[in-house]
């Protein structure tokens, strides 16, 4: 399963719904990404897909500083799962993938 590219992103936050943009990238066997979203971009860190369920961390400042974790299961073009920041209970987290430009 392929997860390479821009997916949009919607997290149902307790603050309200967060939209964010993740691309994926494969480096010599090594998946990396960056999220953009809340008017700021940060690295992904630990990103593993493990048959169809894809993890990875980010640090984010705005509107909280948080270190969220993701756990999602990819579905082809979508994504469902969710975000945990630390102890708080976690966010519900969808996407779809963006189609690729020609």
């Amino acid at each position: 399963m392929a997860v390479e590219g821009a997916w949009d992103l919607s997290v149902s936050t307790p603050v309200g719904r967060i939209r964010a943009v993740a691309e994926f990238r494969r480096e010599g066997g090594t998946l990396t990404g960056t999220a953009r979203g809340e008017g700021e971009e940060v690295a992904l860190s630990g990103v593993v897909l493990d048959g169809d369920r894809l993890t990875w961390k980010q640090r984010v400042t705005k509107p909280l500083r948080l270190n969220l974790t993701f756990d999602v299961r990819v579905d082809g073009d979508t994504l469902n799962g969710t975000s945990r920041a630390g102890r708080r209970p976690p966010s519900k987290v969808t996407g779809r993938r963006r189609p690729a430009h020609s």
